[in-house]
């Protein structure tokens, strides 16, 4: 049984969808960061940083318990214990990774900017991320002209691409002209796996 700490972000979201997508067992337990509960002793034994999501595995390799953040971290770890959704052929998996990334250090952090800039009513800086945002997904659109999903077959990169997508789904839409993201965002939100997980937080 895996504990699962999340919260309503799309970083915490990213590993309900694979939770879900490989059938393991787990319960989630929702951590309300707005009250501080990211920062309670209880929740710091498990992630000192105090953000989500967290991941505590009783039945990890070896009968060990493994005790993990960082929503890519998480998403490496279940497709190792699962061997789902990450090829073993050294040159596929590279692609994969490329990908993960992307969504993970590019396409992200960037959604987050245009909250924050929202947040403090930044309009210069809103619109700035805003085109930002808008341009990197233009090249995943791009880069779905020519596969069906990110890295070819459907991945860890999709799962971690989507729950920024829904997030930020209004502004993607209202843009137009990126008909392959469209496509991509029906099939993956379309999976019922994917479904269960955007519900979980």
């Amino acid at each position: 049984m895996i504990d699962f700490y999340t919260a309503g972000t799309g970083n915490g979201r990213r590993p309900a969808l694979m939770l879900e997508e490989c059938g393991l067992a787990y319960t989630a337990h929702k951590i309300d960061l707005m009250k501080g509960e990211g920062k309670s002793p209880e929740y710091q034994k498990i992630n000192p940083v105090g953000a989500i999501p967290a991941i505590v595995d009783r039945d990890g390799p070896g009968g060990r318990t493994v005790t993990l953040a960082q929503s890519g971290a998480i998403l490496l770890y279940l497709a190792e214990k699962t061997g789902k959704f990450w090829p073993a052929d050294p040159a596929e998996r590279a692609v994969h990774l490329q990908w993960l990334l992307y969504a993970l250090t590019d396409v992200a952090p960037t959604s987050s900017a245009v909250f924050y800039a929202s947040r403090l009513d930044d309009k210069s800086a809103q619109g700035l991320f805003e085109g930002r945002l808008l341009a990197m997904f233009g090249h995943v659109d791009r880069r779905l002209g020519e596969s069906e999903y990110l890295a070819g077959g459907y991945g860890l990169a999709d799962m971690a691409l989507y729950p920024v997508y829904d997030g930020r789904r209004a502004l993607i839409e209202a843009k137009g002209g990126l008909p392959n993201v469209a496509r991509w965002a029906a099939a993956v939100g379309g999976r019922p796996a994917v479904q269960k997980g955007m519900a979980v937080a």
